[in-house]
């Protein structure tokens, strides 16, 4: 009964921000069009109760991004560190993961620049100027540089995210390889990853409130300007998801096995209807390891350890989202990113994936530490916030493909795959 009440007030959220969006968009339009400027709609309601409430909510995700990013990427990483004890299983595993999110990326970002969602969007004589970061040029190899800090607590401080991922990653790779010696340290960090992902669920309840008024100040401005780019946005998102599942997935599947996509979706395809009704990539672990073992021939061996594993670092799915907001939050805010923007861009997203938990909504907070990391004003995520909910589905469908296709090249590579067994239908 209580595990259903939960699922019961998880879909409540989900179903309040959507409403909230909505609502939000509603008034805002009619603010716009039918109520005339003065000091109750201007001052009280615009810049009064919508402004506070809505940059309020803003300022308690900026509060999570590094406890919560630091954490979690300590966490992950240490628990990476432990399959050196698989020895090659666990290095292709974890390139594959690393390179298949840092493609979707690559694959979002394209996909953004030929669509332009954020065109049309004017958002600078929207939002306060003074959230926008100021950027000054950088070469290529100072850029590379930076990413290693000469001050970690001043990294942290700054909330520089490329210091702030490194370092976590080298305190949970020595955590891991140390063992019982730090097993208090490690304990204490997996406790303190407890914390902020309940204080992120505790901030998330209050996002209805936060996207109705920053949705509503947003349209109050614009009016119906902001419908056709948030379109574009969905459908860039879309295209990009199956461009990475059905294109990137299948050739990698074909040029690693020279195994049938075809086939593969076919024997697959029922695991992902599955991950896209439920939107959770966790539930769909046995599953996923059932049908890898009993339709494709692949080991339990292999895929006890890669599945599971995937569920939790492998999100291609989320870094093909941040890739497009971040083109559309450019576009909206005038913003204009280059090349060194954009290569930042995938090495955060990629590098955060690791740190990536299953929790809701936890990747609008590393995108905020995406958009952090080349400028972008955070207030362009609450015009994702609530269609992002309804895109989440899709976005575990691809992600949990990913793992499976990675958990068939492994066991190919590793001689654990039944080629007979994937051959009869």
């Amino acid at each position: 009964m209580s595990e259903k009440s939960k699922k019961t007030k998880k879909i409540g959220l989900t179903t309040r921000i959507f409403i909230s969006l909505i609502l939000g968009a509603l008034v805002g339009v009619i603010m716009h069009y039918f109520v005339p400027s003065g000091y109750i709609k201007d001052t009280v309601l615009v810049n009064g109760v919508f402004y506070v409430v809505g940059n309020g909510f803003l300022r308690l995700m900026q509060m999570l991004v590094v406890p919560l990013v630091f954490c979690s990427l300590v966490c992950g990483s240490a628990a990476i560190g432990d399959t050196k004890t698989l020895g090659k299983v666990g290095v292709k595993t974890l390139a594959f993961y690393l390179l298949t999110t840092a493609l979707a990326v690559t694959v979002a970002l394209s996909l953004a620049n030929v669509i332009n969602p954020g065109i049309g969007l004017n958002m600078e004589d929207i939002m306060a100027a003074d959230n926008a970061a100021v950027t000054t040029e950088v070469s290529f190899a100072d850029t590379l540089l930076n990413i290693i800090p000469k001050n970690p607590i001043q990294g942290l401080a700054e909330g520089n995210m490329l210091q702030i991922i490194l370092f976590a990653l080298i305190i949970g790779i020595i955590l891991a390889k140390l063992g019982e010696k730090t097993a208090v340290v490690a304990n204490f960090f997996s406790q303190f990853n407890e914390i902020m992902m309940e204080m992120t669920m505790m901030v998330m309840s209050l996002a209805p409130f936060g996207v109705f008024c920053l949705i509503a100040k947003t349209f109050s401005g614009i009016g119906f300007d902001a419908f056709i780019p948030l379109l574009k946005y969905m459908c860039g998102v879309l295209l990009a998801l199956a461009v990475q599942c059905f294109v990137v997935y299948m050739v990698m599947l074909k040029l690693f096995t020279g195994l049938s996509p075809i086939r593969f979706i076919k024997k697959f395809f029922p695991v992902m209807a599955f991950a896209f009704s439920t939107a959770t990539s966790n539930a769909t672990i046995p599953l996923s390891i059932d049908t890898l073992a009993e339709k494709m021939g692949v080991s339990r061996r292999i895929s006890s350890f890669t599945i599971p594993l995937g569920a939790t670092i492998n999100m291609d799915g989320t870094a093909i989202m941040q890739g497009v907001a971040v083109v559309f939050a450019s576009q909206a805010f005038g913003i204009p990113l280059g090349i060194r923007e954009y290569i930042m861009v995938i090495a955060t997203a990629t590098l955060a994936s690791i740190g990536t938990a299953g929790v809701p909504s936890v990747g609008l907070i590393t995108l905020s530490m995406v958009f952090n990391s080349v400028g972008l004003p955070i207030e362009g995520i609450t015009l994702i916030m609530g269609i992002d909910r309804i895109l989440d589905m899709a976005r575990t469908a691809v992600n949990i493909t990913g793992d499976a296709v990675c958990t068939t090249v492994v066991a190919s590579q590793n001689k654990e795959l039944d080629r007979d067994v994937f051959m009869n239908d």
